[in-house]
């Protein structure tokens, strides 16, 4: 177990077996000559993964597998894992994504080269080749504001750095963003590459937050420390997003996640200025998501204007 490790890929797994095949086999046909190690957290899964897992083990000497009595979220998880990894880079990779070719060799090389910034990311796919969103910008109030209610305007994004650059539901969707290299506030935890030594010495993600928003969170301390973070637009990362979870929970855990971020690094004024933006988006997205996507959006942002 003293042998030096280049890359540990740490994939948490909570009840998704089949995409956690379809990664794995992606994985470890694309990895190259890397000295690398896989960590896989299993959340406590009640669909077979166990025992699938237990079988990867005896055939594959590079992969280690933990099993939890719970779930523990993902931050939480990915903590755990990293404590487990030998590699100087850890690649955090979600379950439900697939390797094409050597994008994970050419992020890496990239990071050797660029001792600067202790984050990078990819460029990351739907199943169906439209480009998802991979980063953004701190969710300042201005941000916050613009993302709720203007941002789907054009040129708005010029004029304010988005939280979120990516507009799935409007005619300007963003893409041009996520074709360029980027220096970015944040980039997806379901592909992070971080070399373990600014993972620990930020003290991992902040355990306080479930899902959603933990790598926004860390990528903060992270730059609060003077190291900067990359979006690079390699291709080659299929993310099927969503396996583990719904859209309308999506939606009220990063609600959740950006007000608790407000409470730890905000000052106290900007809370009640932040659920105020929240109640305003939500009020008229009821109307407009409940025409685009049925009722079940509608529904989900009726709850969280309640919450909000």
């Amino acid at each position: 177990m003293s042998e030096t490790i280049n890359l540990s890929i740490v994939i948490l797994s909570y009840n998704t077996k089949d995409i956690l095949k379809n990664c794995l086999q992606s994985l470890y046909s694309k990895l190259g000559s890397i000295s690398y190690e896989v960590i896989v957290i299993d959340n406590n899964s009640k669909d077979g993964s166990r025992e699938y897992l237990y079988k990867i083990m005896e055939n594959r000497r590079d992969t280690h597998c933990f099993f939890m009595n719970e779930n523990l979220g993902f931050g939480r998880a990915n903590n755990f894992g990293v404590k487990k990894c030998r590699g100087k880079y850890v690649l955090l990779l979600n379950s439900d994504t697939i390797i094409k070719n050597d994008v994970i060799n050419k992020v890496l090389g990239w990071m050797k080269k660029n001792p600067s910034y202790a984050v990078a990311s990819s460029n990351l796919y739907n199943l169906d080749g439209t480009v998802q969103g991979t980063g953004g910008y701190f969710p300042t109030l201005i941000r916050v504001f613009s993302w709720m209610t203007i941002q789907d305007f054009p040129f708005v994004d010029l004029l304010i750095k988005p939280f979120h650059p990516m507009r799935s539901n409007s005619f300007f969707k963003g893409l041009s963003f996520y074709r360029s290299e980027r220096d970015l506030d944040w980039v997806t935890g379901a592909f992070l590459m971080i070399p373990r030594t600014v993972f620990e010495d930020v003290g991992g993600f902040d355990e306080d937050f479930f899902m959603y928003m933990e790598e926004v969170e860390l990528c903060y301390r992270v730059k609060r420390k003077g190291w900067k973070v990359k979006y690079l637009p390699y291709e080659g990362v299929v993310h099927l997003g969503g396996a583990s979870g719904t859209v309308g929970a999506s939606v009220l855990r990063e609600f959740d996640g950006v007000k608790l971020f407000y409470k730890k690094h905000c000052p106290k004024w900007q809370y009640p200025v932040l659920r105020l933006f929240f109640k305003i988006g939500c009020l008229w997205r009821i109307p407009v998501m409940g025409l685009l996507k049925g009722k079940g959006a509608a529904k989900t942002y009726a709850k969280a204007l309640v919450e909000a």
